[in-house]
């Protein structure tokens, strides 16, 4: 089983990557393998509802989208991580997500995310961590995807990894977040063992709000 850490920061190394880090030294002590996806830092352009991908199966901007996509196949779990900036998840994760999301499972090519779980987390100097879990979570729930907790919300403190360090209760809670996805992982391994199949799916309907 493998967990795929997208983080969402353009500092390569910073205060995300420590936490992502964390719930990734918890993964590997349960068996789980895991990997930290950087999105890079470039500005990540947001969805231009082109439907171009509803042709070809993947994003028209052939970016590091695309790339995770193809790596998401192979995944059984994720987690991604953002920086709040002015009180929400970095901009440059939202337009990563917001095409990653829309562009799944397109033309014909697979549905990399749907009943995998996934979990968010945000790292701050101070405020607004719990909006910025919030503008990641909403990706998870309407994509069929079970959400993982922790003992607390996923976040740390700190302006810089060394100062992460310093939040202790923050570290505390990315290492029960890393138990508790792979305790969910392992529980659908069994499941799927047992012979409990995904949920069926009903054909919906799309509809505005003036009919």
């Amino acid at each position: 089983m493998k967990v795929i850490l997208v983080n969402g920061s353009p500092h390569k190394n910073g205060c995300t990557h420590r936490a992502l880090a964390e719930v990734a030294t918890m993964l590997d002590a349960h068996g789980i393998e895991s990997e930290i996806f950087w999105i890079g830092a470039k500005p990540a352009a947001g969805c231009m509802a082109c439907g171009r991908c509803r042709e070809t199966g993947a994003c028209i901007f052939d970016d590091a989208v695309n790339e995770f996509r193809a790596r998401a196949e192979q995944a059984d779990g994720f987690v991604f991580g953002a920086p709040v900036h002015y009180a929400h998840a970095a901009s440059s994760l939202m337009g990563f997500m917001d095409r990653l999301f829309y562009s799944n499972g397109k033309a014909g090519a697979p549905d990399v995310l749907s009943f995998k779980p996934a979990a968010a987390i945000a790292s701050a100097r101070r405020a607004g961590t719990t909006a910025a879990l919030d503008d990641m979570q909403k990706f998870f729930t309407i994509s069929n995807m079970p959400i993982v907790s922790s003992r607390y919300w996923n976040m740390v403190h700190g302006c810089t990894p060394e100062e992460v360090e310093q939040d202790q209760e923050g570290l505390w809670t990315m290492r029960q977040l890393g138990r508790n996805m792979a305790w969910l992982l392992k529980s659908l391994e069994a499941g799927r063992e047992a012979g409990i199949g995904l949920p069926d799916r009903e054909a919906g309907s799309f509809t505005s709000f003036i009919r």
